[in-house]
């Protein structure tokens, strides 16, 4: 595919990801319907506050696809970073009509947004950062919590292995190594870890049955993401 014909993909691409949720029932998390061992105030679930993340995500992407076909349609420097978004912004149309009828497809299919995600911010040039390199990382930032979110409480309410507050420990554990990992190799784009950051200290927020280890065990994760991503941004 052309360049031009990928830039105006992945406008298209991003404006249906922006609509979709529009569209279908709205996404409250995953019901009994969905799940044997209803789980309904999960730990690991960030407060309702933090959910409003994503009208940043959805500009910001739609500013850059839009940015994209207007000076940066015919650069190969973007064609990388456009090709790995494509799948994840494809599947995000249609992840709400997904995660309200199976939690088991809802969450296999977000860790392949986030997956992609992650590449497409990797890959994203350094030039012109703010318009599709920071973007990118931001809605990978916030899709790195929102995973383990989907994998705790799945898990949980399938009745596999532990209750919901260890899987919680458990997701917010391996996310925190996740973040770390992701931060350190885009160096300097403190999107990222701002999310992430985002994401756990709305999980603090939204611990109303005040677990204390789930407190104190997110509070040191964003703690960690945030020294992290400061010190890449510095060395940058």
């Amino acid at each position: 595919m052309k360049n031009v014909a990928l830039a105006w993909l992945i406008l298209a691409l991003t404006l249906a990801f922006a609509l979709g949720p529009y569209f279908v029932e709205p996404f409250m998390g995953y019901t009994a319907d969905v799940l044997p061992k209803p789980q309904p105030n999960p730990a690991i679930q960030p407060a309702g506050y933090a959910f409003a993340i994503w009208g940043l995500i959805y500009g910001w992407l739609i500013v850059s696809a839009v940015y994209g076909v207007y000076k940066q349609s015919e650069t190969n420097e973007w064609r990388a970073a456009r090709i790995a978004i494509a799948p994840s912004l494809f599947i995000g149309i249609f992840w709400t009509w997904i995660a309200n009828n199976s939690a088991i497809w809802g969450t296999l299919t977000i860790w392949i947004m986030l997956g992609f995600a992650i590449i497409a911010a990797m890959r994203a040039p350094w030039s012109v950062k703010w318009w599709q390199k920071a973007p990118y990382a931001l809605y990978a930032g916030w899709l790195s919590a929102a995973s383990f979110v989907s994998l705790g409480v799945t898990l949980a309410g399938f009745g596999i292995l532990f209750e919901e507050p260890t899987w919680a420990l458990i997701g917010i554990m391996v996310a925190t190594v996740l973040a770390i990992t992701v931060q350190f190799r885009l160096g300097g784009m403190p999107t990222y870890g701002l999310a992430v950051v985002w994401a756990l200290v709305g999980i603090v927020v939204g611990n109303t049955d005040n677990i204390y280890s789930i407190t104190i065990t997110t509070a040191i994760a964003a703690a960690l993401i945030t020294a992290v991503t400061f010190i890449s941004w510095r060395r940058a």
